[in-house]
């Protein structure tokens, strides 16, 4: 029998693979989304029951990125879009204790020397050292560096111990000794390029911090947008528990799946690096090898539930960060409850433990009472928990956060040029050039764009 042939298949149903469905549909090109997994969204995943609302995966969509917000528009959702509970401040653990990071300060380094004066995170040689950077000269070469190396130029030591480490690495959970500065911060790169110093530089370009805050989410949480998202689509263009098992290129591709073949003469490829190296080896080789140089590290999330009479701790913020050097098994915790409006009932508050990461590649391999155990005693030991919780919930997320180490601008660059060779390939997604959910969708919309350009010209 011969497989039916596709304009365009997209394999992948994360949000980037979604968000290419969804410009697909509006340019009249027959496609269809094939999803491994028994749910759409990939890393969203959001979990409702009892008046709770726990978001699995990310919580919050970056306001400043505007790819999002647009589609919340185009979805009739924009007006449920919620902004963070004031007072907004995050902290960083040191000693056993939270430091509030700096009041103006971007990306965790205060910008005015009053504040930090004022904080209460770093000692007075560290303080000193930062406020130093503007007198230091640039560096004379643009070669990638890891976030550390260029932190620990610009600003020292504690700056790396105490910010980069688990603010700028922990936001990917990944090594600050490993990781590229170049792709993941290119603005700091920039502002000691062109301005000679990065404080000088964000000084300068500094903007009124608005008092809405600088991240949204929905009433549902994270996962009403791949809801409303899912809901747009056609009918029976999303194939779930549908896993690609070899794809080969006969004139048209050939996709082998779990529920047999299926033809289309492009193919986009929105999974991660390693899964699209597997699929690509019997096409291209050279880059399926660029595509698994890509690395990934796992993490676990944990939620509990509590009565608010069993945390002494007033939760005022959104939550903290953990240093590597501190004693302490998490990467990272958010008050999700005062961070969020309505995601726990009345006298009740909802917490959020992370773990693993780059600093801890091996964390995935304890068992699940294990893990659970880890998140309850890192939390306790810092807001002083009594009593079990109410519920606990344990999501793992094995190899799902891809790090771009030093040298991933120009794997890219090459993964770009190497896909000249295999017309109708497209890739899309968290693994190559898109973090966070505003690039993944910009990234899925507008590699859509070109796939359609591709299929057009071929029926043409």
């Amino acid at each position: 029998m011969t497989a039916p042939i596709l304009d365009i298949a997209i394999v992948g149903g994360g949000i980037a693979g979604l968000s290419a469905a969804y410009e697909l549909s509006k340019h009249g090109i027959q496609f269809r989304v094939f999803e491994a997994g028994d749910r759409p969204g990939g890393v969203i995943l959001t979990e409702r029951f009892d008046d709770w609302i726990i978001d699995a995966g990310p919580d919050a969509i970056l306001r400043q990125k505007p790819a999002a917000l647009k589609l919340c528009q185009e979805l009739g959702i924009a007006e449920r879009l919620q902004t963070t509970l004031p007072p907004r401040t995050s902290y960083i653990l040191r000693d056993k204790q939270l430091h509030p990071l700096a009041e103006g300060s971007f990306l965790g380094f205060p910008l005015r020397l009053g504040a930090l004066a004022r904080s209460s995170l770093f000692t007075l040689p560290g303080k000193v050292r930062m406020a130093l950077e503007p007198l230091l000269a640039k560096r004379d070469t643009d070669n990638d560096e890891t976030i550390a190396a260029f932190v620990q130029r610009r600003f020292g030591n504690e700056a790396v111990r105490y910010l980069a480490e688990p603010l700028l690495a922990g936001i990917h959970a990944g090594d600050v000794d490993r990781l590229s500065v170049r792709a993941l911060f290119p603005r700091l790169v920039e502002a000691e390029n062109h301005f000679g110093s990065v404080l000088k530089a964000f000084r300068t370009l500094q903007t009124p911090t608005s008092s809405k805050g600088a991240f949204v989410s929905l009433p549902g949480g994270i996962g009403e947008l791949v809801e409303h998202l899912v809901n747009a689509l056609p009918p029976q263009t999303l194939a779930l528990s549908t896993r690609i098992t070899d794809m080969q290129r006969t004139g048209t591709f050939l996709l082998k799946t779990s529920n047999g073949p299926i033809r289309a003469r492009a193919v986009v490829l929105a999974v991660p690096a390693y899964v699209a190296a597997g699929l690509l080896r019997g096409i291209d080789t050279t880059l399926s090898s660029l595509c698994n140089k890509i690395t990934y590290a796992s993490t676990a999330t944990v939620a509990f539930g509590y009565h608010k009479r069993q945390i002494d701790h007033p939760l005022n913020g959104t939550g903290f960060v953990v240093p590597r050097v501190e004693p302490n098994p998490l990467l990272a915790a958010t008050w999700v409850s005062s961070k969020w409006p309505n995601r726990a009932p009345e006298g009740c508050v909802l917490l959020r433990g992370f773990l693993g990461g780059g600093r801890d590649q091996n964390c995935l391999e304890h068992s699940d009472d294990t893990l659970i155990e880890m998140a309850r005693n890192g939390l306790s030991q810092v807001l002083h928990i009594s009593g079990p919780p109410l519920f606990t919930r344990l999501y793992r997320w094995t190899q799902k956060s891809p790090q771009y180490e030093v040298g991933h601008h120009n794997r890219i660059v090459d993964i770009q040029q190497q896909l000249t060779n295999v017309p109708g390939i497209f890739l899309a997604g968290s693994g190559f050039q898109a973090i966070g959910i505003p690039d993944c969708i910009d990234d899925g919309r507008a590699t859509a764009v070109q796939a359609a350009k591709f299929t057009n010209s071929q029926i043409d």
